[in-house]
């Protein structure tokens, strides 16, 4: 069997972690090398499954065999990456969001069209069963035609470059918006219009970010959305966050909790409940779909446009909220 050679380029965002797992449990996929400047993050990993270890990223994206490329930098390295990487001939999964503005989003999904490249942008919650299941009623009609859509992407405060703008492009406004409004998009098959958007640092004073939001949004056919964007969940809080949507239609309405599949764990010395899931790995199924699409020749299952259709919207409200008042797209 011929194997995709996949390579890894930065572990800033957690995610990686996980990405770098469901890699490794791919039977049709060889990870050849991991490339971070911060050596600290990637040692261990390296050292225990025998990868190869770049300082500098461009000595991997040199390796011939290379056929793709996992991007987990912070966000303001994502389109310098991604352009590298297209210009080297290797596809690319880039974590969210895919860019800081629609200008370098542009440039990026140009730079891997112009070099035969397929860009994907990492929405794992597109893969979480719940949504699946959702999508599925929605497409056979079950609530009718799709009238407003209210979700929630509460999470905790995550630190470290997560709240330095000039490496992040803005606080939980943009980290929360990208992922539910990337569902709202495909639900609607429709594009935002207009966004309207609050944002405010209200729980951790000392950050440099907002860490609270809310963003309203109106899409060419009709529908309304509203999305709590917020750092509001504390540290005793058993879990980082969540995922909910409330779909009305015409006919009826869906709920989805997207980490409901869990077992609750109470122990005295975590000093808190935690939250055990036991669902399928919507990262894992995220990452096979890449991979799969590669082997196949299919386009890739969530584009470089549909990670710009969402970030644009997060980038408009924080239009908005400079504005005070709604901004049109």
């Amino acid at each position: 069997m011929n194997k995709l050679k996949v390579g890894m380029i930065s572990f800033a965002h957690g995610h990686a972690f996980s990405y770098l797992h469901s890699l490794l449990a791919l039977p049709q996929v060889e990870l050849v090398g991991i490339a971070d400047e911060v050596k600290s993050r990637v040692e261990e990993v390296v050292g225990k499954h025998g990868l190869a270890y770049y300082a500098d990223y461009r000595d991997l994206l040199a390796q011939d065999s290379l056929d793709a490329v996992v991007i987990c930098s912070e966000n303001a390295f994502h389109a310098q990456l991604t352009i590298d990487a297209a210009k080297a001939k290797k596809h690319v999964i880039c974590e969210k969001p895919l860019g800081l503005s629609v200008e370098e989003m542009k440039r990026m999904i140009d730079a891997c069209d112009e070099n035969g490249v397929k860009l994907m942008t990492a929405f794992p919650c597109r893969y979480i069963a719940a949504v699946v299941n959702a999508k599925a009623a929605i497409d056979r009609g079950e609530i009718g035609r799709i009238l407003a859509i209210k979700g929630t992407n509460r999470g905790s405060m995550p630190g470290n470059w997560f709240v330095e703008p000039e490496l992040s492009g803005g606080g939980a406004l943009l980290d929360h918006t990208v992922h539910v409004m990337d569902l709202m998009n495909w639900f609607t098959g429709s594009k935002v219009t207009e966004v309207y958007a609050y944002a405010a640092t209200l729980f951790h004073e000392e950050l440099k970010v907002d860490d609270a939001g809310m963003i309203h949004v109106k899409f060419e056919n009709g529908v309304f959305g509203v999305l709590d964007t917020s750092w509001s969940r504390p540290k005793s809080f058993p879990t980082w966050g969540d995922v909910t949507m409330e779909i009305v239609g015409t006919k009826g309405s869906i709920s989805v909790d997207s980490f409901a599949q869990k077992t609750e764990l109470y122990n005295d010395d975590a000093g808190k409940g935690q939250y055990l899931f036991w669902g399928d790995s919507m990262d894992h199924h995220m990452v096979e779909s890449f991979v799969d699409a590669l082997l196949s020749g299919a386009p890739a299952p969530i584009s470089g446009v549909d990670g710009l259709r969402s970030a644009e919207v997060a980038l408009a409200g924080y239009e908005s909220v400079k504005l005070g008042q709604p901004v049109k797209l």
